[in-house]
């Protein structure tokens, strides 16, 4: 019989703060992370703004009490969230029930190889960075950091990676193969993440503007965040309290382009039909979608059609958050439904900041003052690189 999966505990870094508690305080004073680089060394530290995280990598390991040298920062930023969603979930892995753990990460140890890269080839000073560089050395670290950990994998997708990360979980869990699992994703800052986003020229020089007719591009920006779900059984068992119910995900992939949504929105399309399938929801029982809402002049138009595809003349109220944090790539959709369950849990609608104008061709208005509302279903998009489109639906409780 296919369990109830529920969040149990959150865990969150960001350009917010560096706690759950510290990034609700800025949503709720709709107080935006993103701003001047100070720590990562880039030829555009002046011309573009992030979302960065206010920690130098010492820093990092002084909250994580280790200074290993093989450690970079994406290592750090997990192992922090993580733990924090370990710890607020209050389980215990040496229960004797079945923990896994499924992250996710593009940039992986990059920001360490890219610094010693040209070097690599006349040098073997610095070769063992390489043992570093790939997606699932950060996972392994995590995994050694909370202890007692029955599985892990990890995901990488482009920037829907977490949120598949979380549906890989909620398989797992409602297959019986593992009692609770650790999910979620993390990126850290990169030349390489910055110096691609500015070939692709979908970089914004000031502030982004989701959903605005005069939008121009993401500001990019870093961080981890990490939920522990758990299926009901194994709820039960420990007397836990839920956070929010998960009830329905999917994926999707329009396969349109590399770097780009297909201008209908094919492919998020589908992903959020799916999803509401799942849940046995109407469309109309959504009361609010945290929409992937990048900034950039093709996201926002696909995912609006998308939008409008599924919903019609009756959009539940939406908006998005990536003004506060910056595009966090794979960390992106962990990031929002960590948002998505503090929304739920606090009636809140976090605004759209810096709108001023709909998007002439759908005249759509997202959210753009905090709300204060009754929230029962919320909706959380994810659409990476590739097509990759992801969606998912979680429900108070």
């Amino acid at each position: 019989m296919s369990q109830r999966v529920y969040i149990t505990g959150l865990g969150m870094i960001s350009a917010l703060g560096n706690t759950v508690s510290e990034g609700f305080l800025s949503l709720s004073q709709s107080k935006t992370g993103i701003g001047k680089i100070n720590h990562l060394t880039t030829r555009y530290k002046e011309e573009f703004l992030a979302g960065e995280i206010n920690l130098s990598n010492k820093d990092l390991a002084d909250l994580v009490k280790d200074s290993n040298p093989e450690y970079n920062r994406n290592t750090y930023l997990a192992m922090i969230a993580a733990k924090e969603a370990v710890i607020h979930s209050g389980i215990d892995t040496k229960d004797g029930l079945r923990t896994g753990l499924i992250s996710s990460t593009t940039v992986a140890g990059m920001g360490i190889t890219e610094l010693y890269y040209k070097e690599l080839f006349e040098k073997t000073d610095h070769l063992s960075v390489i043992d570093t560089h790939d997606c699932g050395y950060s996972t392994e670290r995590i995994a050694d950091y909370i202890g007692n950990v029955d599985y892990v994998t990890t995901i990488s997708t482009a920037c829907s990676s977490a949120a598949n990360a979380i549906m890989l979980g909620c398989r797992m869990i409602k297959h019986g193969q593992l009692d609770r699992v650790v999910v979620g994703g993390v990126d850290a800052l990169s030349k390489f993440t910055f110096n691609g986003f500015n070939t692709l020229m979908i970089l914004d020089r000031e502030w982004c503007k989701p959903f605005d007719e005069n939008r121009k591009g993401l500001n990019l920006g870093e961080g981890a965040a990490f939920l522990v779900i758990e299926g009901e059984e194994a709820l039960n068992k420990r007397q836990g309290k839920p956070l929010t119910e998960i009830i329905g995900y999917a994926n999707a992939n329009d396969a349109y382009h590399q770097t780009a949504s297909s201008p209908e929105g094919y492919g998020a399309t589908l992903a959020i039909q799916q999803a509401l399938a799942m849940s046995g929801l109407n469309p109309s029982q959504v009361d609010y979608i945290n929409m992937h809402g990048t900034g950039t002049p093709n996201n926002d138009l696909s995912e609006g059609m998308a939008t409008v595809a599924v919903f019609g003349n009756q959009i539940p109220k939406f908006s998005s958050t990536k003004a506060y944090t910056g595009h966090t790539l794979a960390a992106a959709a962990s990031i929002e439904a960590v948002i998505s369950v503090l929304s739920l849990q606090h009636q809140t609608i976090f605004p759209n900041l810096n709108f001023t104008t709909p998007i002439a061709s759908l005249n759509l208005t997202p959210i753009h003052e905090l709300l204060k509302t009754p929230i029962n279903i919320v909706l959380s998009n994810s659409f990476g690189f590739g097509g990759n489109c992801s969606s998912l639906l979680f429900k108070k409780v």
